[in-house]
């Protein structure tokens, strides 16, 4: 999807023009050009959020779709206009290689999938966002950034929240001075799971909460501090003996230890109803988010010292989270420029996640 010089050239046209450097940016802006996505599983988070941010994006569009329900395939087709030659089922997925219809493939599979899903994307000459968790393990991650980069595709991951207003405010509020020297971070993201979920299946899911849920918060301690942890440990425990949990934890809590001396303490649940939030505690005053992870309404509230108390909610309706994140890989891709959210970033995490149940004795 790169623009040829050939293209460049005609799109730009004279010497003049050259000099003022467009950007790829604004040329696929004039030229109404964008990143056709390949929808890899027509599970919730590809019905509910991100194919709908596609509908009203201006960079992004549904070409293909790969499901293993060609009916419920057909229904979605229409609605999002892709052809039924472009509809694929997860045995010939492969031959999305010799479909010039499709630049890029969007997965949102059970976790165990990711790896296997992005290695053939790639393989396939595709570029790939895929959901987080990356992966079930630090190998696979590794052989999903190897594949990429030898087809020299892009390897994004879903980190949405990186680029959500509102976690950008607190992280420039932080990166300014305003709370002072960063002291503690306090964060918990949970819910009460419903018996029978793919996600309490540890050959799927990887795991439990953590793999799912409280990788936000680990995340987002990470991209606060703009710092790699130096020290992990965590506790785990089953509480409802109700058959919910005979292969992944109820509950953990860890805590990370920064370079700087900052410390976080985190905690997740798929037991109870905490909701998500972060809090950031500084010398000179606070900032809270809750929700901080939501896919909208997110409310920051500050105290600052000095300064009139800070609170504000997010005007920020679902799916434009999916629709910022699907622009700015087609950006990337256009612009051919590394991700935020590369592949690298989701290795991180998944070897502190493998850090963290080790401490907790969980193989």
């Amino acid at each position: 999807m790169d623009f040829t010089r050939r293209e460049l050239a005609r799109l730009i046209g004279s010497g003049a023009a050259l000099a003022s450097a467009r950007s790829a940016r604004a040329l696929m802006q004039e030229t109404g050009r964008r990143l056709n996505y390949c929808i890899v599983g027509l599970g919730r988070i590809s019905l509910g959020q991100f194919m709908p941010g596609i509908k009203i994006s201006n960079h992004a569009k549904v070409t293909a779709l790969v499901s293993g329900h060609r009916n419920k395939a057909l229904k979605v087709a229409a609605q999002y206009g892709v052809a039924e030659q472009n509809i694929y089922s997860y045995e010939n997925y492969d031959s999305i290689a010799s479909n010039k219809d499709i630049d890029a493939v969007y997965i949102a599979l059970p976790n165990n999938m990711h790896a296997d899903y992005t290695i053939r994307a790639a393989k396939a000459g595709k570029h790939v966002l895929c959901e987080k968790p990356m992966a079930t393990s630090v190998e696979d991650c590794q052989a999903m950034i190897d594949a990429c980069k030898q087809a020299s595709k892009k390897l994004m991951i879903a980190y949405r929240c990186q680029y959500e207003p509102t976690n950008l405010r607190a992280i420039g509020m932080i990166r300014n001075g305003k709370l002072g020297t960063v002291q503690l971070i306090e964060s918990t993201f949970g819910f009460n799971i419903k018996k029978g979920e793919w996600r309490l299946n540890k050959k799927m899911a990887g795991g439990g909460p953590l793999m799912d849920v409280g990788i936000y918060s680990l995340n987002a301690c990470r991209y606060l501090t703009g710092e790699e942890p130096v020290a992990v440990s965590g506790y785990s425990s089953v509480i409802d003996h109700d058959g919910r949990f005979e292969q992944v934890e109820e509950n953990l809590v860890w805590t990370l230890k920064f370079p700087s001396g900052i410390l976080a303490s985190c905690s997740t649940t798929y037991g109870a109803n905490p909701g998500g939030w972060y809090q950031v505690n500084g010398s000179k005053g606070n900032v809270h988010l809750e929700p901080a992870f939501s896919y909208d309404g997110l409310r920051i509230r500050a105290e600052i010292q000095g300064q009139p108390p800070i609170g504000q909610t997010t005007n920020d309706p679902s799916p434009h989270q999916f629709q910022r994140e699907a622009d700015y890989f087609a950006q990337c891709v256009f612009e051919n420029k590394q991700p935020k959210t590369s592949g690298e970033e989701g290795l991180r995490d998944m070897k502190l996640i493998t850090e963290i149940y080790k401490s907790c004795g969980i193989a």
